[in-house]
Formats: C-alpha cells, sequence, structure tokens
C-alpha cells in the first residue's frame, strides 16, 4: 500500500507517526513550503499522480490539500483538522471531481482554536450536495496538535476499513 502523507503549515511527518504508518505500507511524505508555493495541491498532484497511492492522510494545511488530492488521485482520504474553509496562507484550488467516490474520513477536534471546528462542519454542509460520503469523528478535548496515540487509533480504524 502506498500511503500519502501531507503535514500541516510549517510541520513535517515525525518519526512515532511515521513508524504508525509504515507498518500499513510506504510512506511518501513530501516536504511542502505551502507559504511560498500558492500551487501546493496541483504540485503534489503532478508529483504524485503516477505513484499508485492508495490512500491520503493529512493534518491542518495538508488536510486541506488532502482533501482535495483525495477526490484527484480518486482514493480515501483521513484528515485531521483540515483547514477547509479558511487558511492563514493563499492555497489556489484547482478543479476536482466532485467526490472521490470512496470516503473522506475526517477527525475534528472540538477545543482547536487553530482550525475553527464550526467552521469545518458548514464548509462540509455545503458540499453535501456533491454526493461525498463523509465519516466524521468529533473528539471532544483534542486541540490542534494530534496526540501520537490519537493519530494512532484514528490510523488504525481508518486501515480496518480500507484493507478488508
Amino acid at each position: 500500500m502506498n500511503i500519502l502523507y501531507l503535514h500541516g503549515l510549517n510541520g513535517s511527518l515525525k518519526p512515532k507517526k511515521r513508524n504508525i504508518l509504515e507498518a500499513y505500507g510506504t510512506v511518501f511524505a513530501p516536504s511542502i513550503d505551502y507559504q511560498n508555493n500558492p500551487n501546493a495541491i496541483l504540485w503534489l498532484y503532478d508529483s504524485y499522480k503516477n505513484k499508485d497511492i492508495d490512500i491520503v492522510i493529512g493534518s491542518s494545511m495538508g488536510g486541506f490539500a488532502g482533501f482535495h488530492l483525495s477526490k484527484l488521485l480518486q482514493v480515501p482520504a483521513l484528515l485531521f483538522n483540515p483547514a477547509l474553509a479558511k487558511r492563514s496562507v493563499p492555497q489556489h484550488i484547482i478543479e476536482t471531481p466532485k467526490n472521490n467516490n470512496t470516503s473522506i474520513d475526517i477527525v475534528l477536534g472540538a477545543k482547536d482554536t487553530v482550525i475553527n471546528p464550526k467552521d469545518t462542519l458548514a464548509f462540509l454542509g455545503n458540499t453535501l450536495s456533491q454526493k461525498q460520503l463523509y465519516k466524521l469523528t468529533i473528539l471532544p478535548n483534542l486541540e490542534h496538535r494530534i496526540p501520537v496515540a490519537v493519530f494512532e487509533e484514528a490510523v488504525d480504524l481508518f486501515m480496518k476499513d480500507y484493507l478488508l
């Protein structure tokens, strides 16, 4: 299985989280300069469209990019606190299919003060006519950063759905 992991703004994939993902397959985790590349989604698509990506996982800005890439690549996605409604850096959103013909799983932290979960829910509500299947998990005590234990549990649940 090929996994495309997309980090958040000024972030990277930490070793403990990489180890969790590597238990399931090959991990591609590019370094993304969202601030200086307003075409990050197109750049990522061009870089990975021929790599047989099976799933996309992203957090925050990476969740935003992952949302669109999962539709372009037609693969499932697991997104943590995705910056869907608002972003602190401009990004061009390219035209994508209306859905990815599978599921987009989203984990939201109710205590996130960086990406407002209410804005994310409103954004998703505005996409319901696109017939995209969403699986939402709202964790009442989760803030913006994703602890390793939360990441591991979400990844395990997600993989059980897609490895069957």
